[in-house]
């Protein structure tokens, strides 16, 4: 795969691109969107990078999100992370692609926290991995759920298997349930 630029780059993507190299595939800044491309490999050595270097300080990971281009484009998926700096008040996307055969990245909890649950939130949609997330699980299907619905070959007429409610003990959801129960019975008592 050929090294592409789009139009002007930003001065953003053209100290990016004179710092890292080879490791940008492509580029593109319109109307201040500003994206790079980057292949897999040293993924966390760039991410590093763009959260350590003074003059980027990409300090916040806003998302991770993925897009499935069956059909469309090689590789298949792409892993897409939004970045602002709160000190220079700018923004960055940058895309990962990820092959069907080998969906994994790196994952980015070790530099970001908050990656944790946007990572698990791929996984669940996509069926991406990331490799070193400390807890990769479900987070918005229950853990039976059968494939990614989020695939564009996912089945939409699947039919999912039935799993028996469970109590949950001990939580927030539990407790104020418990509490509604405790009413309803206190006004249907005194109504008798």
């Amino acid at each position: 795969m050929g090294v592409k630029f789009h139009g002007r780059d930003s001065s953003t993507i053209l100290y990016l691109q004179q710092s890292l190299g080879g490791r940008i595939l492509d580029s593109h800044a319109f109307r201040g969107d500003e994206t790079i491309v980057i292949t897999r490999e040293g993924l966390l050595e760039v991410f590093l990078f763009l959260k350590e270097d003074p003059k980027l300080d990409f300090n916040f990971l806003t998302d991770i999100t993925a897009v499935d281009y069956l059909g469309k484009k090689e590789p298949r998926f792409e892993v897409v992370y939004h970045f602002y700096s709160f000190r220079a008040k700018h923004r960055l996307r940058v895309k990962v692609g990820v092959s069907e055969e080998d969906p994994i990245v790196d994952s980015l909890v070790p530099l970001w926290k908050g990656a944790n649950w946007l990572e698990r939130e791929v996984w669940d949609m996509f069926g991406i991995r990331f490799l070193g997330h400390p807890d990769l699980r479900r987070i918005l299907l229950y853990e039976e759920f059968k494939g990614h619905p989020l695939r564009k070959d996912y089945p939409v007429n699947l039919c999912q298997p039935l799993v028996p409610e469970r109590e949950v003990k001990g939580t927030f959801v539990d407790q104020r349930s418990h509490n509604k129960l405790m009413q309803l019975k206190q006004q249907f008592s005194a109504k008798s």
